[in-house]
């Protein structure tokens, strides 16, 4: 069984995700946070590359992140939502919350899907607790 196999067998809760995201990360990185949230993101998606839109989405679920899923696909970008109760919680926090970790990685898959450079865009939709992602790629510029 592989490492990300065998993770996939156990949960963690929403406090341990709240802890680390909301309150030690930007402790540590203040203003940066985004900004580093996204680099590891894409980081995450090289070490777990997936195949398909339908994988990413089983590990969205499988990471706690979230229900995503498609809106609409066009030639160059991607519109895709997530929703859940954990990322509800977030935008019940009050404080600030950032999904550029879920961004990086979208933007990751992606471009290893597609073959172009590409990059995601995070929009909150606070009263609706969702998050609508925007990914595009350039297909003048492979990857």
């Amino acid at each position: 069984m592989s490492g990300y196999e065998q993770w996939k067998q156990t949960s963690i809760s929403a406090f341990s995700d709240f802890l680390f995201r909301q309150e030690l990360l930007p402790n540590l990185f203040g203003k940066e946070t985004p900004f580093i949230l996204y680099w590891a993101g894409k980081d995450l998606a090289r070490k777990y590359p997936l195949a398909t839109i339908d994988d990413v989405i089983s590990f969205f679920e499988q990471a706690g992140w979230g229900k995503l899923s498609v809106l609409e696909e066009k030639k160059d970008e991607c519109e895709l939502q997530l929703e859940g109760p954990l990322v509800a919680m977030r935008f019940d926090y009050g404080g600030e919350c950032t999904f550029h970790l879920e961004a990086g990685f979208l933007a990751q898959q992606f471009e290893q899907q597609k073959g172009y450079v590409t990059e995601a865009f995070e929009q909150q939709k606070r009263r609706a607790k969702t998050v609508l992602f925007t990914v595009k790629w350039d297909r003048k510029d492979e990857s």
